[in-house]
């Protein structure tokens, strides 16, 4: 499933904040409660590399992901390079 961290800005309180979800949706504020704000910017996070020890681990969110991204290990490299190269050819 996608994964992704979006990025708010409340129109009404000028707060700023982040929320990890499964889709580019709206939330509301978390300081004044205005509604439906709608992410300005959405990372996309279902698949990324993070670094255990000297070796680079490929992780993807699966379908079977529902309220977390719930990681799955898609290989395991020695530079960071090599992961997103395994990533890009995909």
């Amino acid at each position: 499933m996608a994964w992704f961290c979006n990025h708010y800005f409340c129109e009404r309180c000028n707060g700023t904040w982040l929320d990890e979800w499964s889709a580019m949706c709206d939330d509301d504020c978390p300081f004044c409660s205005a509604r439906h704000m709608t992410p300005y910017k959405s990372d996309d996070w279902t698949v990324v590399i993070e670094q255990e020890g000297d070796k680079f681990v490929a992780l993807c969110s699966p379908e079977t992901a529902e309220h977390d991204p719930n990681y799955r290990a898609l290989g395991t490299f020695p530079t960071r390079a090599e992961a997103k190269a395994f990533l890009a050819s995909r």
